[in-house]
């Protein structure tokens, strides 16, 4: 597995580097709660080993963004707030299991082992229009043999639209897509990520496969 292990507590961090290493695995180690947001969102890992209590960022924000930027790498919470509803929490927040402190190395594996499982038996959300495809777990999207590299808005922009192949996908879906808000008025933010999909995907010379629907929004050509 290649794991990412953010803790900030240098004993336990140093403990499960050395462990997983010396069990075959490979293991990134931060310990903040921002550099562990950007290398969820930038790596792709097996799983992730996620502290609640971190300086900066808190653990549980860390993975309330990594869950809506459409990351589905396997979490597992590991902290000393092992009350009922901080559990809860974590888990609502998208954790797939929960480890409190003390804990023995061993359990921790075979929690790690789980997860891993279950995640790679899960049928795998694959999107497909044309010869653009989407796939949700790998966080991959491919046009034609080509891979298409997004951005995880960009990535999340253009899974909203091949959902909706062929619909008129309005600005204000697209806003409480991405930010999870009710929209509050007109924005060229949307039109700004719209355009670098474009130049990304479209084949040059031809008619973009996302079309402007004036006044209204945007429409992913079916065919």
């Amino acid at each position: 597995m290649n794991v990412l292990v953010v803790e900030d507590d240098p004993v336990i961090g140093k403990s499960l580097s050395k462990g997983l290493s010396e069990a075959g695995h490979t293991c990134v180690w931060v310990k903040t709660g921002q550099q562990g947001l950007e290398q969820g969102l930038s790596q792709r890992f097996d799983a992730i080993v996620l502290d609640l209590l971190l300086p900066g960022v808190p653990g549980l924000e860390v993975l309330r963004q990594v869950r809506a930027a459409g990351v589905r790498t396997p979490v597992l919470l590991l902290t000393a707030l092992g009350a009922v509803d901080d559990r809860v929490n974590g888990l609502k927040a998208g954790a797939d299991d929960y480890l409190a402190k003390p804990f023995a190395f061993p359990e921790l594996m075979a929690r790690l082992e789980a997860i891993c499982r279950r995640s790679v038996d899960r049928p795998s959300p694959v999107l497909t229009v044309g010869d653009l495809r989407l796939d949700l777990p790998r966080r991959r999207v491919q046009k034609g043999k080509a891979e298409i590299d997004l951005t995880p808005t960009e990535f999340s922009i253009l899974e909203l639209l091949m959902r909706h192949a062929g619909q008129v996908v309005t600005r204000k879906m697209l806003c409480e897509h991405l930010w999870d808000t009710d929209w509050e008025g007109t924005t060229n933010v949307i039109e700004v990520h719209i355009n670098r999909i474009r130049k990304k995907i479209d084949q040059e010379g031809a008619p973009s496969i996302i079309q402007t629907v004036r006044g209204r929004g945007y429409a992913l050509r079916a065919t």
